[in-house]
C-alpha cells in the first residue's frame, strides 16, 4: 500500500473516525454481538456491503483525482446509495474531519476543487482524493476505505465489550479485504452512475436506531 493510504487508514489520523462504531454499538446494545465469536459474521457482512461501497467510491475518487471528473456527481452518487440519513451524516462528518487534516498533510488544487464542488464530501470521496493526490492507486484507496470499514467496528468492540484485542485483531486479519478491494479498483474508472450499489438494510436500520437512542441516552459513539 502507498504510504498515504496507510496514514489515512491509521486510527491515529485526526479524521474523527474514532468516534464512530459503524453500527457496532447498536448491535452490542441489542446483544447481537456479545463475544469475539460473534464478530466474524458482523465484520464480514459489513465488509461486503458498506465496506465494499466505500472501497468502490474511494477507488473512483482516487481515479478522478488523477484523471479528472465531476466531484459533485461522484459525491451525489454515493449519497444516493446511502439510504440511511444517519449513515449519510456520519460519512459527511468523517469526510469533513478527514478533509481538514488532509489539506494540511497533502495540500493540492485537486482537493481545493473537490471541496469547492462539495464542501462536505462523503468520507470515501475525500479519502480517495487524498490517496490519489499523494500518488496512491485506486486499489490503495479502496484498501484504506475497506480497512477502516472493519477496523473501526473492531476497535469499538474492544471498548464496548472489553474483548481481548489480540483475538479481535485476528478476526480482522482473516477477512478477505484483498478480493473486495481488487473488485472495487476494477471499476474505478467507470461512470459514477454505473458504480455498484450493495445494500445492507440491517445496517441502515441499526444506524437510524442508534441516532434515535443517542438523543435519549449517553452513547459512547456518535454512530
Amino acid at each position: 500500500m502507498d504510504l498515504s493510504a496507510l496514514i489515512l487508514a491509521d486510527s491515529r489520523f485526526p479524521g474523527g473516525g474514532h468516534v464512530h462504531s459503524g453500527g457496532l454499538e447498536e448491535v452490542v446494545a441489542r446483544r447481537l454481538v456479545t463475544s469475539v465469536r460473534d464478530l466474524p459474521g458482523f465484520l464480514s457482512g459489513r465488509l461486503r456491503t458498506a465496506g465494499f461501497l466505500a472501497a468502490v467510491f474511494a477507488a473512483a475518487s482516487a481515479h478522478t483525482a488523477v484523471d479528472g471528473g465531476d466531484w459533485s456527481l461522484l459525491d451525489s452518487e454515493l449519497d444516493a446509495r446511502t439510504p440511511s440519513l444517519a449513515q449519510r451524516d456520519a460519512s459527511r462528518a468523517q469526510g469533513r474531519g478527514t478533509a481538514r487534516a488532509g489539506r494540511i498533510a497533502w495540500p493540492s488544487p485537486v482537493l481545493d476543487a473537490l471541496l469547492a464542488a462539495t464542501p462536505r464530501p462523503h468520507h470515501p470521496v475525500v479519502l480517495g482524493a487524498l490517496v490519489g493526490v499523494a500518488g496512491g492507486s485506486p486499489y490503495d484507496a479502496a484498501m484504506a476505505a475497506a480497512y477502516l470499514a472493519v477496523s473501526g467496528p473492531a476497535s469499538a468492540a474492544v471498548r464496548l465489550l472489553g474483548l481481548d484485542p489480540f483475538a479481535v485483531n485476528a478476526v480482522v486479519a482473516r477477512l478477505d479485504l484483498a478480493s473486495v478491494c481488487a473488485e472495487a479498483a476494477a471499476v474505478a474508472g467507470d461512470d459514477p452512475a454505473s458504480l455498484p450499489s450493495p445494500g445492507s438494510p440491517a445496517l441502515d436500520l441499526f444506524a437510524e436506531a442508534h441516532a434515535r437512542h443517542h438523543q435519549e441516552e449517553v452513547r459512547l459513539f456518535a454512530s
